[in-house]
């Protein structure tokens, strides 16, 4: 076994394609309040700091 996580014939062009049956399917779920709250702060953050950047020039 060599020290790689992939060998030579698992990578690249000549790569076998992944079997896409094997992947379970994903469903969409509900956004947590908590997880809004975070993207909202940082959106918030992102646009208080460009007002800052604009009102220095």
């Amino acid at each position: 076994m060599s020290e790689w996580k992939f060998d030579v014939d698992e990578v690249g062009d000549d790569a076998d394609e992944p079997d896409q049956d094997d992947a379970p399917e994903m469903e969409p779920g509900s956004p947590s309040l908590e997880n809004a709250a975070f993207v909202l702060l940082g959106a918030l953050s992102m646009l208080f700091v460009l007002v800052r950047l604009v009102t220095l020039v």
